[in-house]
């Protein structure tokens, strides 16, 4: 005899193979994402479909009579489910432990976002431009509506049983691709253990714990829990078949792709614990599908992320913000999370570069979730049949159980947590030594650094141009100033670095130079530039019309947006140019240029300007010195990570940005020519986007290596 093996066991054999062979070959597997791709645009083949036929036969079938008790019942038992999520949400800022943080510049901070779109996510202008382009919400209305009409409509038996033997067809396509599963999981599976690199997932390793902790209690026990206190239907038997869908959901990230297992799940349980109302079995064709319209609670547990970057950056939320938080984001959560997401960011006023972190940790927390909302999908749909059928009940000791379990649950695995951050993670800060560890990229050319100023030789031929008397020494001279985070800097091994150093390296190989870098005063430095101590500036500096005047500057590289650098606790006070100007006796810190001080004086004209030479000095004063430090967002985010107590805040509208160019000490055309000519090609070429993702974004700030591989680091068999 030839036994077969369950689906479940195949899946999971699936899973493991996978695993195991990301881990052997690591990056190798990369091929495999597009099976994986393949298995899952699979899967969502017949969901819209699916989605569109059971809701308006589903819905057409009912009396009037039914589809009010099912708006306001299964409405009801979906704002328990919601309630419910809300509390693991609530509770989970009790585990944080104590953090400091800051992170480099984001473009998030001066890019002017959408507002969510409600209506042409849910009005369906032309329903087959919906269909077409997988507008979900906007489908599901239309089938709700056509579903809702057809109640009232003489004769509609034939059109409802055509509808059903299509959906019958659409069940035995979904079922033949499942059982692809396997093989579309051992994708998955093997791609992402083989390509997901740990040390991405460090920064927010607490928020990760929690949120898989969370996720499973909400998975496993709350929502599964709270459907046996109140059904016939037994906690394990539910648990049993649902695992397929619940696995599937994980591993692809995808609720969509299982709601026709789900649907069949909740009738077959239906079918076997409810057989006095053979009515209810049809239910969850109609509930599962018009759920998906509305937030689950998976989506409802990511606001928990909104809590985590409060903590992260240190901006606190009261509880009115809380509960405001759950009324606002369960309504945004309507639409797409990512959307969503730095809308509630920016809504609490957190800074919106956390919004980086929320994208690293979709990685892994889109299957959570997709698994949470899987089981929330399923819970919903006994739930609201068991209610429609009447066999719904409430029995003292069954909840009272339920409760009790869930309370001790929630004190165990919240607890735990609070005590193993406390002792485990120390929660050192590690920003600057991020920052101030970081290499140079490019090491092209021999180079002098001279730290206290240079006093060179003048060339012998000064009638010749500046280029042609550059290659004829041999060596180009690049003025820097020693501070000008992130262009120009010292690291803690003593090497200078940055963004202006790498390019200028890359300039002197280019000319067949050496390098000789001479240390600049801000203050003197067009003097120093004009007396010949230097051929060329770069180090961050921005091209204002004064400037111009002075000296001769190469066309513009790069632009800066204008900012202010606040104490953390300050930071609400300059989100809006409307609140920065009802701040009464305003003292700002500009830096000692014409232009800030005119820029600032113009913006703000009450507001008493105290120039500042040295922006460390300044962050070493504290709040004595001044309300706020008027600097660019690039430069502030890399001085906030050496001093994490400040934030770095563009206030809306922004103020607009300042350009940044090198001048050169000679007028010469012939250098200026060569020099424009020379970053139009570094553009086009990807390196100046290169060094700035490096420089400005701290992409890639600490160095990684291929993917750690058995086949590689442990058997050798390949470099």
């Amino acid at each position: 005899m030839r036994l077969r093996m369950s689906l479940s066991k195949q899946i999971l054999i699936g899973l493991l193979l996978g695993v195991a062979t990301g881990l052997f070959l690591g990056e190798m597997v990369s091929p495999l994402r597009t099976v994986a791709e393949i298995f899952i645009q699979l899967l969502q083949m017949t969901v819209l479909p699916y989605v569109t036929v059971s809701l308006i036969s589903g819905l057409g079938s009912l009396t009037l009579r039914q589809a009010r008790m099912m708006l306001t019942r299964v409405g009801g038992l979906l704002l328990l489910l919601w309630a419910l999520t809300f509390v693991m949400v609530f509770l989970m800022p009790w585990a944080f432990p104590d953090w400091e943080s800051a992170s480099f510049f984001s473009t998030s901070l001066v890019e002017t976002r959408e507002p969510l779109d409600f209506v042409g996510l849910y009005i369906p202008s032309n329903p087959f431009h919906s269909l077409a382009n997988n507008v979900v919400p906007a489908v599901v209305l239309f089938s709700v509506f056509l579903g809702l009409a057809l109640i009232r409509v003489e004769n509609k038996d034939l059109l409802i049983g055509w509808l059903g033997v299509a959906a019958k067809a659409i069940n035995e396509v979904t079922h033949f691709i499942v059982r692809l599963t396997p093989i579309g999981l051992f994708a998955i599976g093997a791609h992402i253990a083989g390509t997901l690199r740990v040390e991405e997932l460090e920064r927010v390793q607490v928020y990760l714990i929690l949120y898989g902790a969370s996720a499973l209690l909400l998975m496993l026990w709350i929502l599964p829990g709270l459907v046996s206190a109140l059904t016939p239907v037994p906690y394990k038997e539910l648990l049993g078949l649902s695992r397929d869908a619940l696995i599937t959901a994980f591993m692809t990230g995808n609720l969509f792709v299982v709601l026709p297992i789900l649907s069949q799940t909740g009738k077959d349980l239906i079918r076997r614990h409810i057989p006095d109302h053979p009515d209810a079995v049809a239910l969850p064709d109609v509930i599962v599908p018009a759920s998906f319209n509305f937030p689950h609670a998976g989506k409802i547990l990511t606001l928990s992320f909104i809590l985590f970057a409060g903590w992260f950056s240190d901006v606190s939320l009261s509880l009115p913000d809380k509960v405001r938080l759950f009324f606002t984001g369960t309504l945004s959560f309507f639409g797409s999370v990512n959307v969503a997401a730095p809308y509630l960011l920016d809504l609490f006023r957190i800074p919106i570069d956390t919004f980086q972190l929320f994208l690293a940790t979709s990685v892994v927390n889109a299957r959570f979730g997709s698994g949470i909302a899987a089981m929330h999908t399923l819970a919903l749909a006994v739930l609201g049949a068991s209610a429609l059928s009447g066999a719904l009940h409430f029995q003292r000791r069954k909840v009272v159980r339920f409760a009790t379990i869930t309370l001790a649950l929630l004190l165990v695995v919240f607890g735990g947590f609070r005590f193993f951050f406390g002792r485990v993670l120390a929660g050192d800060y590690t920003k600057d030594k991020l920052l101030l560890g970081m290499g140079p990229l490019h090491k092209s050319v021999p180079e002098v650094i001279h730290r206290d100023g240079f006093r060179p030789l003048p060339d012998a031929d000064r009638q010749s141009s500046l280029l042609d008397r550059i290659r004829a020494r041999g060596v180009l001279r690049v003025g820097y100033f020693p501070a000008a985070l992130p262009y120009a800097f010292f690291n803690s091994r003593g090497e200078l670095v940055g963004f202006d150093i790498d390019m200028a390296q890359l300039l002197a190989k280019d000319l067949g130079t050496s390098l000789e870098f001479v240390a600049l005063e801000p203050a003197g430095a067009m003097d120093a530039l004009r007396a010949g101590e230097c051929d060329i500036i770069m180090t961050g500096f921005a091209l204002t019309p004064e400037r111009a005047a002075e000296a001769a500057f190469c066309d513009s590289h790069m632009r800066e947006n204008t900012a202010f650098v606040v104490f953390d606790h300050r930071r609400d006070d300059f989100l809006t140019w409307d609140s920065v100007h009802s701040i009464e006796h305003l003292r700002l810190a500009v830096p000692d240029l014409p232009y800030y001080v005119a820029k600032m004086r113009e913006e703000l004209p009450d507001a008493e300007l105290i120039p500042v030479r040295s922006i460390e000095e300044f962050m070493k004063e504290g709040s004595d010195a001044a309300d706020a430090l008027v600097l660019s967002a690039e430069r502030g985010s890399a001085w906030c990570l050496l001093y994490p107590n400040y934030s770095v805040v563009v206030p809306r509208p922004s103020a607009g940005s300042i350009p940044l160019a090198y001048p050169i000490s000679d007028t010469d055309p012939v250098f200026i020519n060569f020099l424009n000519a020379w970053l139009e090609l570094k553009k086009g070429d990807g390196t100046i986007q290169s060094l700035y993702d490096h420089w400005i974004l701290g992409k890639d700030a600490q160095s990684g290596g291929p993917r750690w591989c058995v086949i590689r680091d442990v058997l050798h068999w390949t470099d």
